[in-house]
Protein backbone atom coordinates (compact mmCIF):
# COMPACT_ATOMS: atom_id res chain seq x y z
CA UNK A 1 0.00 0.00 0.00
CA UNK A 2 1.22 3.62 -1.07
CA UNK A 3 1.95 6.24 1.03
CA UNK A 4 -0.62 8.31 -0.61
CA UNK A 5 -3.72 5.20 -0.22
CA UNK A 6 -2.43 5.10 3.72
CA UNK A 7 -3.31 8.82 3.86
CA UNK A 8 -6.67 9.20 1.92
CA UNK A 9 -7.61 5.77 4.00
CA UNK A 10 -6.55 7.58 7.42
CA UNK A 11 -8.33 10.89 5.91
CA UNK A 12 -11.50 8.73 5.38
CA UNK A 13 -11.73 7.34 8.56
CA UNK A 14 -11.18 10.89 10.57
CA UNK A 15 -13.74 12.38 8.29
CA UNK A 16 -16.31 9.23 9.17
CA UNK A 17 -15.34 9.57 12.93
CA UNK A 18 -15.92 13.48 12.51
CA UNK A 19 -18.84 13.07 10.99
CA UNK A 20 -20.44 10.63 13.45
CA UNK A 21 -19.29 12.57 16.11
CA UNK A 22 -21.07 15.82 14.68
CA UNK A 23 -23.80 14.00 14.21
CA UNK A 24 -24.12 12.49 17.84
CA UNK A 25 -23.44 16.41 19.01
CA UNK A 26 -26.21 17.50 17.30
CA UNK A 27 -28.87 15.43 18.51
CA UNK A 28 -27.53 15.48 22.16
CA UNK A 29 -28.16 19.51 21.43
CA UNK A 30 -31.59 19.20 19.76
CA UNK A 31 -32.66 16.79 22.60
CA UNK A 32 -31.90 19.46 25.03
CA UNK A 33 -33.17 22.58 23.38
CA UNK A 34 -36.34 20.67 22.70
CA UNK A 35 -36.37 20.25 26.86
CA UNK A 36 -35.54 23.98 27.26
CA UNK A 37 -38.12 25.37 24.93
CA UNK A 38 -40.80 23.23 26.51
CA UNK A 39 -39.81 24.65 29.76
CA UNK A 40 -39.80 28.11 28.40
CA UNK A 41 -43.22 27.59 26.83
CA UNK A 42 -44.98 26.53 30.20
CA UNK A 43 -43.40 29.13 31.66
CA UNK A 44 -45.08 31.37 28.87
CA UNK A 45 -48.47 29.56 29.39
CA UNK A 46 -49.11 28.45 32.11
CA UNK A 47 -47.00 29.86 34.76
CA UNK A 48 -47.14 33.75 33.67
CA UNK A 49 -50.58 34.18 33.46
CA UNK A 50 -50.32 36.20 30.87
CA UNK A 51 -53.45 38.61 30.06
CA UNK A 52 -54.87 38.34 26.78
CA UNK A 53 -53.21 41.07 24.78
CA UNK A 54 -50.11 39.74 26.08
CA UNK A 55 -51.04 36.09 24.50
CA UNK A 56 -51.99 37.80 21.49
CA UNK A 57 -48.74 39.58 21.43
CA UNK A 58 -46.23 36.45 22.39
CA UNK A 59 -48.41 34.28 20.02
CA UNK A 60 -47.45 36.83 17.05
CA UNK A 61 -43.84 36.63 18.34
CA UNK A 62 -43.77 32.81 17.81
CA UNK A 63 -45.37 32.81 14.88
CA UNK A 64 -42.90 34.58 13.30
CA UNK A 65 -39.79 32.91 15.05
CA UNK A 66 -40.90 29.72 14.11
CA UNK A 67 -41.08 30.32 10.27
CA UNK A 68 -37.42 32.29 10.97
CA UNK A 69 -36.36 28.78 12.76
CA UNK A 70 -37.73 26.85 10.25
CA UNK A 71 -35.71 28.40 7.14
CA UNK A 72 -33.09 28.75 9.08
CA UNK A 73 -32.99 25.21 10.40
CA UNK A 74 -33.79 23.94 6.44
CA UNK A 75 -30.32 26.12 5.17
CA UNK A 76 -28.05 24.27 7.69
CA UNK A 77 -29.75 21.10 6.39
CA UNK A 78 -29.11 21.99 2.72
CA UNK A 79 -25.29 22.76 3.86
CA UNK A 80 -24.71 18.98 5.96
CA UNK A 81 -25.84 17.87 2.33
CA UNK A 82 -23.39 19.91 0.70
CA UNK A 83 -20.64 18.98 3.02
CA UNK A 84 -21.58 15.43 2.04
CA UNK A 85 -21.14 16.14 -1.51
CA UNK A 86 -17.62 17.45 -0.61
CA UNK A 87 -16.84 14.47 1.26
CA UNK A 88 -18.04 11.86 -0.66
CA UNK A 89 -17.04 13.16 -3.84
CA UNK A 90 -13.76 14.44 -3.14
CA UNK A 91 -12.75 12.46 -0.13
CA UNK A 92 -10.68 15.91 1.37
CA UNK A 93 -10.80 18.76 2.87
CA UNK A 94 -10.92 21.44 -0.12
CA UNK A 95 -12.54 24.03 -0.69
CA UNK A 96 -15.90 22.74 -1.05
CA UNK A 97 -15.92 21.36 2.11
CA UNK A 98 -14.78 24.69 3.63
CA UNK A 99 -17.89 26.66 1.84
CA UNK A 100 -20.38 23.93 3.06
CA UNK A 101 -19.33 24.42 6.80
CA UNK A 102 -19.38 28.15 6.38
CA UNK A 103 -22.49 27.56 4.92
CA UNK A 104 -23.45 25.94 7.84
CA UNK A 105 -21.65 28.03 10.33
CA UNK A 106 -23.48 31.32 8.93
CA UNK A 107 -26.77 29.37 9.22
CA UNK A 108 -26.03 28.44 12.68
CA UNK A 109 -25.10 31.66 13.80
CA UNK A 110 -28.32 33.46 12.46
CA UNK A 111 -30.39 31.40 13.78
CA UNK A 112 -28.70 31.62 17.22
CA UNK A 113 -29.18 35.84 16.75
CA UNK A 114 -32.50 35.41 15.94
CA UNK A 115 -33.20 33.52 19.02
CA UNK A 116 -31.56 35.93 21.19
CA UNK A 117 -33.91 38.73 19.56
CA UNK A 118 -36.91 36.69 19.81
CA UNK A 119 -36.28 35.82 23.54
CA UNK A 120 -35.93 40.04 23.83
CA UNK A 121 -38.74 40.62 22.10
CA UNK A 122 -41.62 38.20 24.71
CA UNK A 123 -39.32 39.69 27.40
CA UNK A 124 -40.50 43.32 26.22
CA UNK A 125 -44.17 41.82 26.31
CA UNK A 126 -43.98 40.94 29.85
CA UNK A 127 -44.87 42.72 33.33
CA UNK A 128 -41.58 43.59 35.31
CA UNK A 129 -42.27 40.98 37.92
CA UNK A 130 -43.19 38.26 34.93
CA UNK A 131 -39.92 39.08 33.20
CA UNK A 132 -38.06 38.48 36.45
CA UNK A 133 -39.20 35.20 36.31
CA UNK A 134 -38.89 34.75 32.62
CA UNK A 135 -35.02 35.69 33.16
CA UNK A 136 -34.36 33.21 35.77
CA UNK A 137 -35.50 30.50 33.62
CA UNK A 138 -33.48 31.68 30.21
CA UNK A 139 -30.38 31.89 32.82
CA UNK A 140 -30.99 28.86 33.65
CA UNK A 141 -31.59 27.20 30.52
CA UNK A 142 -28.39 28.84 29.38
CA UNK A 143 -26.42 27.47 32.19
CA UNK A 144 -25.77 30.96 34.55
CA UNK A 145 -27.05 31.83 37.89
CA UNK A 146 -30.55 33.49 37.73
CA UNK A 147 -30.30 37.52 38.18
Amino acid sequence: MTGQWRMFLAMLVLTIVAAGFAGWAGVQYGVQRSGQTADLDTLLHRDLHLDTDQDHKIHTLEQRYGDERTRLQAEMQAANRDLARAITTHHAYGPDAQRAIDRFHRAMGLLQEATVRHILAMRAVLSPQQAQTFDGTIAKALGADAP
